[in-house]
């Protein structure tokens, strides 16, 4: 636990915009509370892999009648969560290369979906109804590695360079600065108008 103090510290020195881009709503603040190396991106995706291997265990169980069912699952459940792992490693790639900063994820869409991909995937398991396939893995896979894409990834490269003592919106503030010095020089010393234009900015 360190590691999560340390960068903690220098958390306290920033606003609260800039906490709140950092720590995220209330399932991304559970993941800053284990170590940076624990919560990986790769380890975090591959997490919900796991998860959504464990649901799976009892449509393989009594869906299929094959003596052979707990091979077949422990082989889909390893795929299944090394297609994870690294579909969150390479999100990492991805987001440090475009230094892309956090975005808050589709909640009201992802986060059914692994329901509704389960729920087909019992209903296809006791031959009710013969559903694609593509689009039952779809649902089932696709909401967790794309909260680590769209929220983790980012805010987890943010919290490492927080971690070295690097302040990940330094070069926002400068950009800031850097655009009210423009305004400045465009009023060239008239109040009025200078006021004007710091009035249209903040608009």
């Amino acid at each position: 636990m360190e590691s999560t103090s340390r960068w903690q510290g220098h958390l306290d020195g920033l606003g609260s915009k800039e906490r709140e881009t950092l720590l995220g709503t209330s399932l991304s603040r559970r993941f800053t509370t284990l170590p940076l190396w624990l919560s990986h991106p790769s380890n975090i995706s591959a997490f919900y892999g796991l998860l959504v291997s464990l649901a799976l265990l009892l449509p393989y169980r009594f869906g299929n009648e094959s003596s052979s069912w707990f091979t077949n699952w422990v082989f889909h459940s390893a795929l299944i969560i090394a297609a994870c792992l690294l579909l969150g490693m390479l999100s990492l790639i991805i987001v440090s290369i475009s230094k892309r900063f956090p975005v808050t994820p589709p909640r009201s869409i992802l986060y059914p979906m692994p329901f509704v991909g389960f729920g087909l995937l019992t209903i296809s398991q006791t031959g009710i109804l013969t559903l694609p396939a593509g689009l039952i893995w779809l649902l089932l896979l696709l909401p967790g590695p794309m909260y680590v894409h769209l929220s983790w990834a980012p805010r987890w490269r943010l919290l490492c360079q927080l971690e070295d003592g690097i302040n990940p919106f330094e070069a926002m503030d400068m950009s800031f600065v850097e655009d009210s010095n423009g305004a400045e020089e465009i009023a060239d010393g008239d109040e009025e108008l200078l006021s004007v234009v710091n009035a249209l900015e903040d608009e």
